[in-house]
Parts: structure tokens; sequence; C-alpha cells
């Protein structure tokens, strides 16, 4: 398993609140929207990252992580795994604190950049699935 119970407890308690969610667009039937607002609900700023830059639950979207004005705490990535390790790689450039791979995103190699890096990882899994589990916050 790529992220332990403590890396998931430390990125979604610990390493800050302003999440950009790279895939994350207008369309409610994909899986990024539902996740982005049970992020939202526990207190995270959600951050969309699309190539159509969309204004998503009230918050400019960005074309880019690059594109974005502000500190990112996480990088929560909803691209396929031949994609991720690039965006992994951008969000090491960003300066972001952690990298959340959601559920059949899997990169090894990424996976070692951005530890060696010293980013928290976690890959394979779902914030909106583990969030509930922490019992609060």
């Amino acid at each position: 398993m790529y992220g332990d119970d403590a890396a998931v407890r430390k990125i979604l308690t610990e390493l800050g609140d302003t999440w950009a969610v790279v895939g994350l667009s207008s369309n409610r039937r994909r899986a990024a929207h539902g996740v982005a607002e049970v992020l939202r609900r526990h207190g995270k700023r959600v951050v969309p990252v699309h190539p159509k830059a969309e204004t998503v639950h009230g918050e400019q979207g960005y074309a880019s992580l690059a594109d974005i004005p502000f500190d990112v705490d996480v990088v929560d990535v909803f691209v396929n795994s031949a994609l991720a390790g690039a965006v992994a790689d951008e969000a090491v450039a960003k300066g972001a604190r952690a990298v959340w791979f959601q559920l059949g995103v899997v990169d090894e190699a990424a996976y070692d950049r951005a530890r060696a890096a010293g980013l928290e990882m976690v890959m394979d899994r779902c914030p909106a699935i583990e969030i509930p589990l922490l019992g609060g916050k």
C-alpha cells in the first residue's frame, strides 16, 4: 500500500486545507465532483484544476497547478495513471506538501519522486472515504 494510515491522517488533518483537485470540472457525474464536495464539507478549500479552468463549487478554476496564484497544500489527482506522474512532478514544483492519487491511480516512480522531494503521498485511496473514518476532522 502506498501511503499508510498515518500518512492519510497527516495529509487530512495536519498539512493544510487548500486542496487543488486535478481533473475537477463542472461535470457532476464525475467522481472528482462528489469528492470535492466531501472535502468542502470537511473544511477544505477546493481549487479546480482542469484544462477548461471552470469555476466549480464557487471556486475559480485553473488550467494547471502552475497557474494557481497562491500556495496549495495538497494536490488530489483524478487523472489516469499514465498522466499522474507529471502531475506529481508539478505538485513538487508548486511547493505542495502532499500528493494524493485517487482510487485506481498508481505510479510507483512518481510516488518515489514525490517522497524523495519531501512530500507526503498516498496512492489508490480516496479522501472522501478516509475523512469519515477519522472521527471528525
